[in-house]
């Protein structure tokens, strides 16, 4: 086992260990989820062209993402009857079958199919990825293989548009996936050979496993589904009824996930203003449902309006990924007692980005554009961190846990989500009747504008939580 004294880690016995390198194999799920998930956004242009069907580029991100959360619940709890290296396996190989369909897909629907199946083997990776680090590394290493963990999602939110942007200018889009094909067929592969130890090879041990949340997560698909489905053909009465039946559905899963304590996913009291915790998750909630939308859009927007090659696009999402990681720990040592008006100012940028967006997209603008960017990326990274903390401290006694784990499904939720309600306002404000420059200029000038009362929302979400923190030290004076 590797010594560690003072917090200081021998890198080099912890590789002679082996532990080292096992946990960046295990590592390299994680690294194709997530740079898979992001690349999508240059390559979106181009895929269009080829395949059209514009009118459902929200569900490329909404399906993936459901995906994702449901073979993310999964995975945790599957390890307790098969074992690790299978599940691992199982999920390559699921993802590399997804990848390999996207990248021969026909036709837009069959593209949806093969990146739901890669949201299902992506999201176990990730998943089996932390479960990986409580069952085969001693637990004196684990704050560094999660700093690992968190150095590799950086990379991959930087590698992940320029590989797309790269493979599209000098191959093709379809090349993109086939890259994710070769690389989760290899991870399966390699899974069998070296995930050989007993810890890998055999069920989990001991305890109850927790039951798996199947009617709230059924619930949950089938409301971003109907959302989702209201912006295909825009009809009035259609639409705002799928609409209206997709968040009653929402609501039903919060409801369902809240009757199920065995099995929740979130802590509580989930949304009540009158808790840190009801409010952090509010920010969550309203900033992802929000901010998802130039991600998707963004590249798409930008080509058709002003000719901007896909690599500049690649660099300006590069870049709010980029000042995400920077800031988050530039800022990482900031005193506590401040971390609350940080929370402000982080939800401040963050809806200043977003608002500029509205004005910058149309306009075509590259340094507006990089600058709105920087400011919702950086915004999150500034915020993110503490926000996590404070949800974390207000959780009830022994629902910590749950509420950690609450912030990144509460976000994935939120892109399944937004992605959804992007499609009905981008196919309502012109793509339903195609990609041409003149529907994308009455796309660019609402899509944007209509997330905005959502980044306010959020912004009142954090003034709660810093007016909380504020209000004992008044009563005090």
């Amino acid at each position: 086992m590797t010594e560690i004294t003072s917090n200081r880690v021998d890198w080099r016995a912890l590789w002679a260990s082996g532990d080292l390198a096992r946990f960046c194999f295990v590592s390299l799920g994680i690294l194709l989820h997530a740079t898979n998930e992001t690349m999508v956004a240059t390559v979106m242009p181009a895929m269009v062209g080829e395949l059209a069907g514009v009118q459902l580029v929200g569900w490329s991100l909404a399906i993936y993402e459901l995906g994702a959360i449901v073979a993310g619940a999964a995975a945790g709890r599957l390890v307790s009857y098969v074992a690790l290296r299978s599940n691992m396996m199982v999920a390559a190989l699921l993802y590399a079958v997804g990848a390999l369909i996207c990248a021969t897909a026909p036709s837009m629907p069959l593209f949806l199919a093969g990146r739901l199946v890669e949201g299902f083997g992506g999201g176990a990776l990730v998943s089996l990825a932390f479960v990986s680090v409580e069952r085969l590394f001693p637990r004196n290493i684990w704050p560094q293989l999660f700093g690992i963990i968190s150095a590799i999602w950086g990379v991959a939110a930087f590698s992940g548009p320029m590989l797309g942007a790269i493979m599209t200018e000098f191959l093709s889009w379809r090349w993109a996936f086939g890259i994710f094909t070769f690389g989760g067929a290899a991870m399966a592969l390699a899974s069998f050979i070296v995930l050989n130890t007993p810890e890998a090879t055999k069920p989990q041990a001991g305890g109850t496993p927790q039951p798996f949340p199947y009617s709230a997560l059924a619930c949950l698909a089938l409301s971003v589904m109907l959302i989702a489905a209201a912006g295909i053909d825009i009809a009035l009465f259609r639409s705002s009824l799928l609409l209206l039946l997709g968040l009653i559905g929402l609501t039903l899963f919060f409801r369902i996930d809240a009757l199920r304590p065995r099995s929740r996913l979130f802590p509580s009291p989930l949304f009540s203003w009158r808790s840190p915790l009801g409010c952090g998750m509010t920010m969550v909630a309203a900033f992802s449902v929000a901010t998802c939308t130039f991600t998707i859009y963004g590249p798409l927007l930008l080509t058709t309006l002003h000719d901007i090659p896909l690599l500049t696009t690649g660099y300006i999402i590069a870049a709010e990924s980029i000042a995400w990681s920077v800031l988050s720990i530039v800022i990482a040592n900031a005193p506590l007692e401040r971390e609350r008006l940080i929370i402000v100012v982080g939800a401040l940028m963050i809806a200043s980005g977003l608002a500029g967006f509205a004005y910058t997209i149309p306009a075509g603008s590259i340094p507006l554009i990089l600058l709105c960017a920087l400011l919702q990326g950086g915004g999150f990274g500034v915020c993110w961190p503490f926000l996590t903390r404070v949800i974390v401290a207000s959780a009830r006694e022994g629902e910590q846990t749950i509420a950690s784990a609450a912030v990144p499904t509460m976000q994935r939720i939120g892109y399944a989500v937004g992605a959804a309600l992007a499609g009905i306002i981008a196919n309502a404000s012109g793509f339903s009747e195609g990609l041409n420059r003149d529907a994308a200029a009455s796309v660019a000038g609402w899509l944007f504008l209509a997330f905005v009362p959502l980044g306010v929302f959020g912004c009142l979400a954090a003034l709660r939580i810093y007016s909380a923190a504020n209000r004992p030290r008044l009563a005090a004076g």
